[in-house]
């Protein structure tokens, strides 16, 4: 294969690190979606609201267990490839939705399809990315990468309220269905499959550089996943990363992202200014998350996530006997949105190290899957919860106990040697 040069040598990463960062930021906005439709759904369609909630669930559950299998594919048939067909169903499945009138077509387009088109366009992709362009500077460009989805709720959340506040839920899915179609050209032209491709190497790297191989590049890249899995479940260190992810996702997306809309509403806030604390939130987590890569490049990851999941839990339940004035919600939008998805670049380094740089995105797949199925979990619980008692104060404060366990399990992490012996690496 002739490699096609492209401009600003090494540097070139970054361009790639750009179309990579709008793609996580749309699907970031695809997932924060049924956030603000879940009311104006409720009302057009008579839906119960813990109904709407286990669609949305069923979607957040897939998001996390697509995403190791999104890494062994992205090996086998291509980056490019996974994504683009991650992006057609994105699309599809949002603009499928227009025509929906029964639960269980909630169930296929925003739970099903868009679950799955959203969970290639994730975590593991960043990771993936970081791991094929950069040598160094790893830490950062994960930070950034992160960064994205509090961006996504910088831009898409007021956007898709206002739409949703004026016009219903059909607008948002339109919107929806556009900004994902809209990235589609940007991939095919400006992200090339690997820096070999464009005769480079990775960024930060000598000119003789050799990036590591992964076997789910040759051979069945399902068995290869399910493999990976299976050598990681016999570690410890798996299982506290697993663990921590999990609290990660049920004090965030799954909670959080899904019910917080609706908890302001019950208290009399209108849905574009809790959309606007989401909103502010991100701000605070664009900064936190790009700070936290810039950490975890210098300080013990461990540290970093102990404290991390502290604030996350001490924050969450403050928010039940804050007022809900202006004032305490600025309060807890700070408190809170510093450390949204800052658990995300320590979190790689220690599977990385744990792991290796073959397997470690593999790896990190299946404990993002973690994190999606606490999401998942946090979706169902939330309504249920709201359901059964009125409100969701219970639910909030449990969601911060969780926390304060996962700053604890944080510091018993130990990656001083590798979790397992790596795969010989295929000539």
């Amino acid at each position: 294969m002739i490699a096609q040069s492209r401009p600003f040598g090494q540097r070139y990463a970054f361009v790639v690190v750009g179309v990579i960062f709008f793609c996580l930021l749309i699907a970031a906005g695809l997932r924060s979606a049924p956030s603000v439709m879940m009311v104006p759904l409720e009302e057009s369609f008579v839906w119960r609201r813990d109904v709407i909630s286990w669609a949305a669930s069923v979607g957040i559950l897939l998001y996390g267990l697509t995403g190791p299998f999104a890494a062994a594919l992205m090996e086998r048939v291509g980056l490019r490839r996974t994504l683009l067909g991650a992006l057609l169903l994105m699309s599809g499945s949002t603009a499928l939705s227009l025509f929906m009138t029964q639960p269980w077509h909630l169930f296929v387009t925003w739970g099903v399809f868009s679950g799955i088109g959203s969970g290639a366009v994730a975590s593991v992709l960043g990771a993936t990315i970081v791991n094929r362009w950069f040598k160094t500077n790893r830490g950062l460009m994960m930070g950034l990468m992160s960064a994205s989805s509090a961006t996504g709720m910088l831009i898409f959340l007021p956007v898709i309220a206002s739409l949703a506040q004026n016009g219903g839920w059909k607008p948002v899915a339109i919107a929806v269905a556009i900004a994902t179609a809209a990235l589609i050209p940007f991939v095919l032209l400006l992200v090339p499959e690997r820096p070999a491709s464009i005769g480079q190497v990775r960024y930060g790297a000598e000119p003789d550089d050799v990036p590591p191989v992964s076997p789910a590049s040759q051979g069945n890249f399902l068995a290869h996943t399910l493999n990976t899995l299976r050598r990681a479940a016999g570690t410890r260190v798996f299982w506290y990363l697993f663990a921590t992810f999990f609290i990660c996702g049920f004090t965030t997306n799954g909670l959080v992202g899904t019910h917080l809309i609706a908890f302001c509403g019950d208290m009399g806030i209108p849905e574009v200014q809790a959309a606007g604390l989401l909103s502010l939130m991100g701000i605070f987590d664009l900064i936190g998350t790009t700070l936290s890569g810039w950490l975890t490049d210098r300080f013990d990851p461990r540290k970093l996530l102990g404290v991390y999941y502290a604030i996350r839990g001490l924050s969450l339940m403050y928010l039940p006997y804050s007022g809900f004035s202006g004032t305490s919600l600025i309060i807890f939008a700070v408190l809170y949105g510093l450390d949204w998805i800052a658990t995300v670049p320590p979190t790689l380094r220690l599977a990385n190290e744990a792991f290796g740089d073959r397997s470690g995105p593999i790896v990190f797949g299946w404990i993002v899957a973690g994190h999606q199925i606490g999401a998942a979990a946090a979706a169902a619980f939330g309504g249920t919860m709201r359901e059964l008692q009125g409100n969701y104060e219970l639910a909030f404060l449990i969601a911060g106990m969780t926390g304060i366990a996962a700053a604890c399990i944080s510091l018993l992490i130990n990656t001083s040697r590798p979790a397992f012996d790596p795969e010989p690496q295929a000539a």
